[in-house]
């Protein structure tokens, strides 16, 4: 099984970035993590990171037919960004959202996800231990 695990804007600064809030881990660390948790579950995994919200969704539509779905944590674009949403409506992969911070316990505007309109499934508030999730789930429901 093929995964994409796609990482939004200022995911890159993790363990710079308010670390009382998103922790000491670094970027490297989490794509570390994760590389380790697909090799566990034999996934084969690629993994992108972008601050550019049409890098994302063009990552999004190459992984037609290439993937076999999708882990994204969208960042700030969860919650500003319809063509996110509609890149993943248009591929059709199952997707797994996921936020290392419980985005329903913070401000207002973080409450509203776009991806979770078409998100079959979402995990908040996990750390990193949320991808560890989204790729067991995605897992499962392929068998």
């Amino acid at each position: 099984m093929k995964v994409l695990v796609l990482n939004g804007p200022n995911l890159n600064m993790l363990g710079i970035r308010e670390p009382a809030l998103y922790g000491k881990g670094t970027y490297n660390d989490l794509v570390e993590f994760i590389r380790n948790v697909a090799k566990e579950l034999d996934l084969d995994v690629d993994i992108f990171q972008s601050n550019s919200e049409g890098a994302l969704v063009t990552a999004i539509q190459n992984a037609y037919e290439q993937f076999d779905g999708i882990v994204i944590n969208a960042a700030a674009y969860t919650h500003t960004s319809v063509a996110i949403l509609d890149a993943l409506k248009a591929v059709g992969l199952p997707t797994a959202e996921v936020h290392l911070t419980d985005i329903n316990s913070r401000e207002q505007f973080r409450k509203l996800s776009y991806v979770s309109m078409y998100a079959q499934k979402t995990v908040c508030g996990k750390g990193f231990d949320g991808y560890r999730e989204c790729l067991n789930w995605l897992k499962e429901t392929a068998n």
